[in-house]
């Protein structure tokens, strides 16, 4: 153990050591050195801490050094490194900022990173400015500008409270089996076949197929799950009419849910998603029949995230659909199979967010009601 650079931490910092090591994500060189000057105040000589983290000797060397010369804050932080200095100045790089994040020019989509470096030389006096440069100094500031994303912002007003709370007690309670609950959508499927034959995977090789395909038409898949039993049935129609709907509506009545007193369905705001599709599609006694036995539970408008059954789609996808189907009746076995194997093997969706949780993350978005002098006063 080298003498010279003993480590002999305070109370204090071995707290403050402790403390990083099991606080927020920290860069590994950091809790690196942490580890470091911990072992080395225990009096383990270099080799051994050295061995034991899988870092060089040198390190160790360093970082006690740092610590003994300087203080933690020395030990813990990056030393200067050789290398040629930023092209871009501080202020230089927040002009580079300013530009990626206003409006791309006439006839571009968006800025690049050649847009950038060209727009860079026009603004500033250098002669030369490399893509690489641009994009380190964009990495640096978390920027992207060549990328977007599209996302829909729901408005969260007393009737998007009033759905969300409805379907979130609806998963929260243990219902009697007289009043199941199901949570209901559809999603389309392309049906696409090869064009060739793909390769087998081998020893060494992964299985290899053609780029090109064929496309046979699509299919639409009608998906039900129950929120508090591993049940679930797929439905693969042609289309998704309201007439398809009615006949799923009847399906959930007859076949799957006969003795249930009433079975309260979740399902979004789509126009075909009402009773009225039922009397478009049965005669009136028994769309009657029919609807005497369903309620319906709408989720807010953009928040297909509270339809539990979003999840379930998710795993059909990954676990059955991830590849090349091309005709239809080959599309319903294998969904057939996928559900008898995934019901029998008792799966289900444990759902963890409930209208405690939801009044708590998102208490800034429920509507603010007013005091009751305001109220008065309004009332006035």
């Amino acid at each position: 153990m080298n003498v010279r650079y003993r480590v002999q931490l305070s109370e204090a910092e071995r707290v403050e050591l402790n403390g990083l090591l099991s606080g927020k994500r920290q860069a590994v060189r950091r809790v690196k050195r942490a580890q470091i000057l911990l072992a080395s105040d225990l009096g383990q000589a270099e080799e051994r801490i050295a061995r034991t983290l899988g870092v060089g000797i040198s390190t160790v060397y360093r970082t006690r050094r740092r610590f003994v010369e300087g203080n933690l804050i020395c030990a813990l932080s990056e030393e200067a490194r050789a290398g040629a200095p930023r092209k871009l100045s501080g202020q230089e790089e927040a002009l580079l900022v300013a530009t990626a994040c206003s409006k791309a020019p006439a006839g571009c989509a968006r800025w690049t990173l050649k847009l950038l470096a060209g727009r860079m030389l026009e603004l500033t006096e250098h002669g030369i400015l490399s893509s690489e440069t641009i994009r380190r100094r964009l990495h640096a500031n978390e920027l992207k500008p060549w990328q977007r994303k599209m996302w829909c912002i729901p408005k969260i007003d007393a009737e998007y409270v009033a759905r969300m709370e409805d379907v979130l007690d609806l998963y929260a309670e243990q219902p009697p089996p007289s009043h199941p609950v199901v949570s209901f959508d559809e999603s389309p499927q392309q049906l696409i076949g090869e064009v060739r034959t793909p390769i087998a995977a081998l020893p060494g090789q992964a299985e290899r197929y053609d780029s090109e395909y064929r496309r046979n038409g699509t299919a639409n898949l009608f998906i039900m799950v129950d929120a508090h039993r591993p049940w679930r049935h797929v439905k693969v129609t042609d289309q998704r009419t309201g007439q398809d709907f009615a006949a799923c509506m009847r399906d959930l009545v007859d076949r799957h849910y006969p003795r249930a007193k009433k079975i309260r369905v979740i399902l979004d705001n789509l126009s075909t998603h009402t009773g009225a599709a039922l009397y478009n599609s049965f005669p009136p006694a028994e769309a009657r029949r029919v609807l005497s036995k369903l309620e319906f539970h709408y989720t807010p408008k953009h928040a297909s995230w509270l339809n539990m059954v979003e999840i379930e789609i998710g795993v059909l996808r990954k676990q059955c659909l991830d590849r090349r189907i091309e005709q239809r009746a080959e599309l319903e076995s294998e969904i057939a199979i996928w559900e008898k194997r995934r019901n029998a093997s008792g799966e289900k969706i444990k759902w963890l967010f409930n209208c405690e949780k939801a009044r708590k993350k998102m208490r800034h978005a429920y509507p603010q009601l007013l005091s009751e002098s305001n109220a008065a006063r309004a009332a006035a």
